[in-house]
């Protein structure tokens, strides 16, 4: 049931229509934009299939005849999520949290969904049959899922229906006894180059009247008439290890998807129409809260890369021993420590849901709101350490090859604490995570793949036990009142 890298390479060349460049891309697994990424994502695979990993990364499925990654566990206590957790957890220290969607974010989404199929059921036992079914198809495959449930910009001031063309936004056109037929765009499937299929539904409220955009199927990125058309690639321009070693392997790539009239089975659509329904499939299962919780766990291991990113910094430069800089450092480390504790919270007062255990949902959104203001301001603390020594390196990995040139980079790129090659080598490395185009795109994901921020604000608003502190609050107010107040004053005043 589990796959390894050479499956999932093999299962990539599928002839789907990916465009970059003015041009049809062919083999995405050969490709200069993509074959690095691809690579990165089949060591995924590769590690879960280790056998000294195989204990960690999966489980025995009830009603499955082999072992499943735990992205697709359904944990039904608290330790059954703590183990989920470890699997997600290692398999991000493989890439430092670089890679946003790999493949268990969108297969905890999934995952929550099918946690709450009894809202499915209520909503029509043929969807919800149709949902319990590609579960278990995704992960007895170990498919890797991408998805795009965001509606492409336009006039940003108007509905999905008030948009010049009727079906910018992807919509189902036609439905017969087959399936539905859907025409338009959807945005933004990260790592969808590399992903075996795709989600497709709208996370964005929609209005009466909207029901033709409010769909939730999924189907293989090489349909008929799936039109791929990705984003600038960042890997093509990145030509060697040393000058990216980020940007040329964890490229995870964007791309906006067009639905030229692609036919989608009744066995793969689980909404059909019904925006109301939409929201539910999100917010009344444990779905929204699985696939965030998979981005805390994430952002973590990213956030600790991070830090030990400041620190080689500081030793690098040595100015370690700085009283400013130590608390700089110790300011950086205790912002990682609160994602840490956060996401250990949302583990530790998760509760149960139904037959699972589900994160607790205020604190997941509360580590939402916060990390999205963090995020910024540890690149920010990253460049403020740095200074100019991530600006003012060798061109290229090209002048090591010059012995002129390899001894001036010998005289001038000194440190305490590494030679010439070390130093130059650590921040290229710096430079890609922190100040490269790569780098920069980070933290415009990291700033909204959970929405704008009063998206996530919002959640926190309509999540948090506001009683709780009402009734403190309360107490304490009733504890006196005026009239009291008044007579005691005035018996004070008599006695004197």
């Amino acid at each position: 049931m589990i796959k390894d890298g050479n499956a999932h390479l093999a299962s990539l060349r599928d002839n789907r229509c990916l465009y970059l460049n003015g041009a049809a891309v062919g083999d995405v697994t050969e490709h200069p934009a993509f074959r690095n990424t691809v690579q990165s994502v089949c060591a995924l695979y590769d590690f879960q299939s280790a056998p000294e990993n195989r204990t960690l990364m999966t489980y025995a499925p009830a009603d499955g005849d082999g072992l499943a990654h735990r992205m697709w566990q359904l944990p039904r206590n608290y330790a059954e999520l703590v183990n989920r957790r470890q699997a997600l957890e290692a398999w991000a220290e493989t890439h430092a949290g670089f890679l946003g969607r790999t493949p268990d974010h969108v297969a905890s989404c999934i995952a929550g969904m099918y946690m709450g199929l009894p809202v499915f059921e209520e909503y029509d036992r043929d969807r919800a049959g149709a949902l319990a079914d590609y579960y278990r198809f995704a992960r007895d495959r170990d498919i890797y899922l991408t998805y795009v449930i965001i509606n492409p910009q336009a006039d940003r001031s108007k509905a999905a229906s008030e948009q010049a063309s009727e079906f910018l936004t992807a919509g189902i056109v036609d439905q017969d006894s087959a399936g539905l037929t859907i025409r338009g765009a959807k945005m933004l499937a990260t790592g969808g180059p590399m992903a075996n299929e795709v989600f497709v539904t709208c996370i964005q409220p929609l209005r009466p009247g909207e029901d033709k955009y409010a769909v939730s199927f999924a189907i293989p990125m090489n349909a008929n008439g799936l039109k791929i058309l990705s984003r600038k690639s960042y890997e093509e321009g990145a030509d060697n290890i040393f000058d990216s070693p980020f940007s040329s392997r964890f490229d995870e790539n964007d791309a906006l998807l067009y639905f030229d009239d692609v036919k989608v089975p009744w066995e793969r659509v689980f909404i059909a129409g019904d925006t109301e329904m939409c929201q539910k499939q999100f917010h009344a299962t444990p779905s929204h809260v699985y696939q965030n919780y998979q981005a805390q766990v994430r952002l973590m291991v990213k956030l600790r890369f991070l830090a030990a990113v400041g620190r080689r910094i500081a030793d690098v430069n040595g100015i370690t021993g700085f009283p400013q800089v130590r608390e700089t450092l110790g300011q950086l480390a205790a912002e990682t420590a609160m994602v840490e504790a956060l996401v250990v919270a949302m583990e530790t007062k998760g509760e149960m849901a139904g037959a699972y255990f589900v994160p607790d949902r205020h604190i997941l959104y509360a580590a939402q709101v916060l990390t999205q203001q963090l995020y910024p301001k540890v690149m920010t603390t990253l460049r403020e350490l740095a200074g100019g020594g991530m600006i003012m390196l060798p061109s290229s990995v090209l002048d090591f090859a010059d012995p002129t040139l390899a001894d001036l980079i010998g005289k001038t790129q000194q440190s305490p604490a590494a030679d010439a090659r070390e130093k130059v080598k650590f921040y290229k490395l710096a430079w890609d995570v922190v100040g490269s185009e790569f780098a920069s795109r980070h933290t415009q994901y990291e700033l909204f793949y959970a929405g704008a921020s009063f998206v996530t604000k919002g959640h926190s608003f309509r999540c948090y036990d506001w009683n709780r502190g009402a009734q403190i609050l309360d107490d304490v107010l009733n504890g006196y009142d005026l009239d009291s107040v008044l007579a005691k004053k005035r018996t004070s005043i008599a006695a004197q």
